[in-house]
């Protein structure tokens, strides 16, 4: 990438040295530092979006949470992970796609609002819950922590349209990180997998898995969140027992139950209890969602955007005797083939990102997401990350036809020196 292929000059905003080579033997490749580029534009602090663009942003990200809720569920066992990590990382991808690839975009993760607005919006929201705990005091010293963070690795050498950098650089605060995915793949990898730890507080580690970077990568577009708050009204330490969990084929587990007496904002419908615990503050909460006893899945299976809109709607204060038990686990997930099965094909397969690079030569070869989550007397603690990655599409190794069907020429020569020691012509092979 070279100055002079923007419209505006590109601004080194952190000059690194990265060191690219052949590991010693028996090493394993180590993450290398990054240089930084960044669009002239600095992030907008106040974007120009009304309070409707950013209600209408997040009535999409709900929706298109209980969508993929939906899909990943019929795969069992535990499921958490952070719908607005995966929107936001999708988003900036989106920055840069066009025609059919936008429209599938904007259908499957419910972007609909304009380009332009959209990232507007998500940047409005971004810096609304980036303010979340200013004011906080610690109570009893519990923390509050929300942290998100954005970052794009590109290929060194490889031209991005300055558009793209600008509409990131505003909204979303990333600089675009050089590495080198030709030579070092894994060592980008790597890098890339240490910056997430570094912005979770390490609890997401190897986000990327090997073989997900190779010399055909050409952007990965990152987001990593990581939340720690205690909670408003903490659960006593001495009142925690054990008690038995039931599971959904009817067998039992042992586990510690918390149990507190508070006025929680609760609500009982049909086949279902819903409460809501505040953290400190009182600006962020956990919602819990108990379908009755056999009800699961029913419930689960018609738990939509509008739905949830109904029940959050119906609650009111009430003194609540709660009982939960504490949990602590982490998902993963490669979301390829569950976007393609909600619709997002293009991107994958004939994709137009030519808002990026002005060609047609990049798609999405996987999206990944890990996430974690810890929930005990004091408080939750929870962190997710999401990567686009995006490769280069290899032109295919089409046959070469030759018929030696006329009069040709030949020679017989030395490959070593190049000396001709014969030449001749066959007219016609018969004589």
């Amino acid at each position: 990438m070279r100055r002079s292929d923007f419209n505006r000059p590109v601004i080194i905003m952190l000059a690194l040295i990265m060191i690219v080579g052949l590991p010693a033997a028996g090493c394993a490749p180590r993450p290398v530092e990054a240089n930084v580029l960044q669009s002239d534009l600095k992030r907008d602090r106040s974007p120009p979006v009304g309070e409707n663009d950013t209600q209408e942003l997040t009535a999409g990200n709900t929706a298109f949470a209980l969508d993929l809720y939906q899909a990943l569920r019929e795969g069992g066992g535990n499921l958490f992970f952070s719908p607005y990590s995966i929107s936001l990382a999708l988003a900036m991808t989106y920055a840069g796609a066009r025609g059919e690839t936008e429209q599938q975009m904007a259908q499957t993760l419910h972007f609909t609002l304009p380009q332009d607005v959209l990232h507007s919006a998500f940047n409005a929201l971004d810096l609304e819950l980036a303010s979340r705990g200013e004011e906080i005091e610690e109570q009893e010293g519990e923390p509050f922590r929300l942290h998100i963070a954005n970052s794009i690795w590109g290929q060194q050498g490889y031209e991005f349209t300055p558009e793209f950098l600008d509409t990131l650089a505003m909204n979303y605060g990333a600089g675009l990180r050089i590495v080198d995915y030709l030579e070092a793949a894994e060592e980008a990898r790597q890098t890339i997998n240490q910056w997430v730890s570094d912005q979770t507080e390490e609890k997401i580690k190897d986000l990327i898995q090997p073989g997900l970077i190779d010399e055909l990568t050409r952007l990965v577009l990152v987001n990593a969140i990581y939340f720690n708050a205690g909670w408003f009204y903490p659960f006593v330490e001495e009142e925690t027992h054990e008690g038995i969990f039931h599971l959904i084929d009817g067998g039992e587990v042992s586990v510690s139950l918390m149990s507190q007496v508070e006025a929680l904002r609760y609500s009982v419908g049909e086949g279902y209890q819903v409460v809501e615990l505040p953290y400190v503050g009182e600006e962020m909460a956990m919602v819990i969602l108990l379908p009755d006893m056999g009800m699961f899945e029913v419930f689960e299976k018609g738990l939509t955007s509008e739905r949830l809109s109904g029940i959050l709607d119906g609650m009111s204060h009430q003194s609540v005797a709660l009982t939960m038990p504490r949990f602590e686990y982490e998902s993963e997930f490669k979301l390829k083939e569950t976007l393609i099965k909600m619709g997002m094909v293009a991107p994958f397969t004939e994709a137009d990102f030519s808002g990026m690079d002005g060609t047609r030569d990049l798609f999405i070869s996987e999206v990944v997401h890990k996430a974690f989550v810890s929930a005990d007397e004091k408080g939750t603690e929870a962190a997710a990350a999401t990567a686009v990655i995006m490769r280069l599409v290899s032109a295919p190794n089409a046959s070469v036809e030759m018929t030696v069907d006329r009069p040709f020429i030949f020679m017989i020569r030395d490959l070593k020196t190049g000396t001709i020691l014969f030449v001749g012509r066959v007219l016609n092979p018969e004589g």
